[in-house]
């Protein structure tokens, strides 16, 4: 029988949830389990695919075309499970579901209720994912918000089913919560004790807590917790500051025996524990010496989330390269209103400049000028670029206006009647008006030339990676792009679309159609993200 592990939150959000869900995963796997993830998001939006980056990040896209909560993301970095449209359950897909089959007639006639309809789909879409693989052996399931939120009450009251129907050795609640510090350094166990009590009025009975809290809890916070909480000392872990990173994390779990209690708590046998690539990874991030620093060029900088897989893509760069990355934030719209880039990007800047330039995804016409200035500054001065999705077509219009002298050269998202849309729709997305999962989604084929950065980091022509975007580099204008220099490396395997383009006669300038920032992971850099910043670190140290 499958084993079910639902995490649930309390007190306030944005403890670290599906932080410390992911650990949790990266530490069975270190035990020999074969790991599946699931978020619940009580949001009433089909998926994440229209939110604005303001409002709920980034979108992350998995394999199949999914467009997903940025949770995602962190299971896909610290687990090796795959992650498709069904690990992505929403209010929305679910009420949706439900819906259609009472107006198919699928209920028969009786009356539809969130108990046991609602509840019923919910529990049917998880045991969906530990039935996908029959190699499945725990299905970890991330509710979203906390325990109180009128939204969540469904997906707990499923939780509580499962739990209930399933046994304790094979479904366990982990609930995280807040330790807070008062004047004085005191911690207050309080709210803990009240989170858990609300989870008790809902039927369950936390078997592991994790509180979050500034500092480690010594022992006699810990039985006093548990004496409250109607658990066992051993089961309340801390989830504390640190000062390195969060893929420290699942090591400061498994030192506190986290692995052992639910592997002991679910009747599975204590295997052999193989941590090696985190141990490794972390010896990687403590003995990096020297440091980057990479402009970010964007249109959501307000919101570190907006933008998460490539940071923590560049982060990631940084540990397989020995430096360390400095992120620069600089809203592309601050490009637009000066005279020259040198001032905010070049070594006269009041912080010093940067060392390289990556300009990410994006949608609307709001700082594209920016952008585009951004690109040809580093260009001319031969400074590392890596462009991504609109990044790399910012590089196509930069060479149109700046290097082929089309001043109006533009992309038809933002111009559409300019007379060189060097950037335009695909044929098949003219007439679409509904804008949720109809873009150019998922994983696809990239074939890359030889002789090129993008051979040159994949070490193979092949090339799978996933795209998010509606956009095109437009092929009319292919040979005058060629013939006046702009290298085109990579294209889909029929040849009909570009996919990668370089800049000649520069240490490194190129921009990818695709987003490589899904794939990388702490204790495996994306090919692309490590040879740019390797390209930075190379140049600084030249120039010394």
């Amino acid at each position: 029988m499958n084993k079910f592990i639902f995490v649930s939150g309390g007190v306030c959000s944005s403890l670290g949830k599906g932080v410390a869900a992911s650990s949790l995963g990266a530490l069975l796997e270190g035990r020999g389990l074969n790991v599946r993830m699931v978020k619940c998001d009580p949001y009433i939006n089909v998926d994440a695919g229209t939110m604005s980056p303001y409002q709920h990040g980034e979108v992350y896209v998995t394999d199949d075309g999914t467009e997903t909560d940025l949770d995602l993301g962190n299971y896909a970095r610290f687990t090796s499970g795959p992650l498709s449209r069904a690990n992505s359950i929403t209010t929305g897909q679910v009420y949706e579901s439900v819906i259609r089959k009472e107006r198919e007639g699928g209920y028969l006639g009786r009356c539809v209720q969130v108990i046991p309809h609602i509840t019923d789909e919910i529990k049917s879409r998880i045991q969906a994912v530990a039935k996908e693989d029959s190699e499945t052996d725990v299905v970890i399931v991330e509710i979203g918000g906390t325990v109180g939120d009128i939204e969540s009450i469904p997906f707990l009251e499923a939780a509580r089913q499962i739990i209930h129907e399933s046994g304790k050795t094979n479904a366990l609640s982990v609930h995280l919560t807040l330790i807070p510090e008062v004047a004085g350094g005191e911690l207050k166990t309080k709210p803990t004790q009240h989170s858990v009590k609300a989870m008790q009025e809902l039927g369950i009975q936390p078997d592991i807590l994790i509180c979050r809290a500034p500092v480690k809890l010594d022992e006699g916070t810990r039985r006093k917790i548990a004496l409250f909480t109607n658990m066992e000392t051993d089961a309340v872990f801390t989830s504390y500051d640190i000062d390195t990173t969060i893929y420290e994390i699942p090591l400061i779990f498994f030192d506190q025996k986290l692995d052992q209690v639910v592997l002991k708590k679910m009747g599975v046998e204590c295997r052999h524990s193989d941590l090696k690539p985190w141990y490794a990874m972390m010896d990687k991030f403590r003995s990096q010496q020297g440091k980057v620093r990479i402009g970010i060029v964007g249109k959501y900088m307000d919101l570190h989330d907006a933008y998460k897989s490539v940071y923590e893509a560049l982060f990631h760069a940084g540990i397989e390269d020995g430096v360390k990355v400095e992120l620069v934030k600089i809203d592309s719209a601050r490009l637009e209103e000066t005279d020259t880039a040198d001032g905010i990007l070049g070594p006269r800047a009041a912080d010093g400049g940067v060392d390289g330039i990556l300009v990410p995804g994006g949608f609307g016409q709001r700082g594209i000028n920016g952008m585009v200035r951004a690109a040809a500054w580093a260009r001319n001065n031969k400074i590392p670029y890596f462009g991504i999705c609109l990044g790399m077509q910012v590089m196509v219009i930069d060479w149109g206006r700046n290097v082929l002298g089309w001043d109006d050269a533009d992309s038809t998202e933002f111009d559409r009647g300019t007379g060189h849309p060097v950037i335009s729709l695909l044929e098949d997305q003219m007439d679409i008006k509904d804008y949720g999962a109809t873009m150019r989604l998922g994983k696809s084929e990239t074939v890359a030339e030889s002789g090129t950065h993008i051979m040159e980091a994949y070490k193979e022509r092949n090339i799978w990676e996933r795209h998010r975007h509606r956009y095109e580099f437009a092929n009319i204008f292919r040979k005058d792009m060629i013939e006046s220099g702009l290298r085109l490396t990579a294209f889909t395997p029929d040849g009909g679309l570009v996919e990668c383009v370089e800049w000649p006669d520069h240490p490194w300038g190129l921009g990818v159609q695709f987003h490589p920032e899904f794939k990388s992971k702490p204790t495996a850099a994306s090919p692309l993200f490590r040879d740019f910043i390797a390209a930075v670190r190379d140049r600084k140290q030249a120039q010394r």
